[in-house]
């Protein structure tokens, strides 16, 4: 069983990307199962998802956060190219914890595996 947790930087202004909407789905054979929503704290981070029957963990398999960006660059008028950022990625249940931090400005993304 693994905790999951992610912070979101915006490197054109240097500062943290707080009030974004982040969704957290698990695959289900062919198929998205939305497993929990958090918004992005005043440092950018959602230290924890809240998930289903107080679960704080989860098991091996494969997830996806998607990253509500749109709204965030409309309510500073900023342009943007991608209106949601979707990362997916397999948890084999060999850590802990995994951190997946999003670097975005309004014409890219990156990511990558913390811990």
């Amino acid at each position: 069983m693994t905790t999951l947790s992610t912070h979101i930087l915006d490197t054109t202004t240097g500062l943290p990307a707080s009030n974004v909407q982040v969704s957290l789905y698990a695959k289900q054979q062919d198929d998205w199962q939305c497993l929990s929503k958090g918004t992005s704290d005043e440092s950018g981070r959602i230290k924890a998802f809240n998930l289903a029957q107080g679960k704080q963990a989860l098991e091996a398999g494969h997830y996806q956060l998607v990253f509500a960006t749109a709204d965030y660059f409309a309510k500073d008028k900023r342009e943007y190219f991608y209106p949601k950022v979707s990362i997916e990625f397999v948890l084999d249940g060999s850590q802990a914890h995994c951190h997946v931090p999003l670097l975005i400005s309004s014409y890219g993304y990156s990511t990558y595996r913390g811990s």
